[in-house]
């Protein structure tokens, strides 16, 4: 995996601090890779309840992430109960690495 404990603290709060306590989150994508070089952060939020504006809360925890990293790519998808999934969702969930 290509974070650092730094990097891994940062994302866990912001995702404490957007979705809760209780919201898990996996990288997944190019940064699982050690031998990748680059790429952007790929994050899958899961929480247990609804979201009401996914769009606004994905932007308020990639703003909170770049806050405490600063400026770099960070793309998130959301796991709530009553939005729809797609095939991304499955291979975060296969592939992804619980931070």
């Amino acid at each position: 995996m290509r974070l650092s404990q730094r990097e891994i603290t940062a994302i866990k709060h912001s995702v404490a601090e957007v979705f809760g306590q209780s919201a898990q989150v996996r990288l997944f994508g190019s940064r699982t890779d050690d031998s990748a070089r680059g790429g952007d952060i790929d994050l899958m939020v899961s929480v247990e309840h609804p979201i009401d504006n996914p769009a606004w809360e994905s932007a308020r925890l990639e703003a909170a992430i770049m806050l405490k990293l600063g400026e770099q790519k960070i793309d998130v998808v959301l796991d709530a109960p009553g939005l729809k999934k797609s095939l991304i969702h499955q291979v975060a969930q296969e592939q992804g690495i619980l931070l």
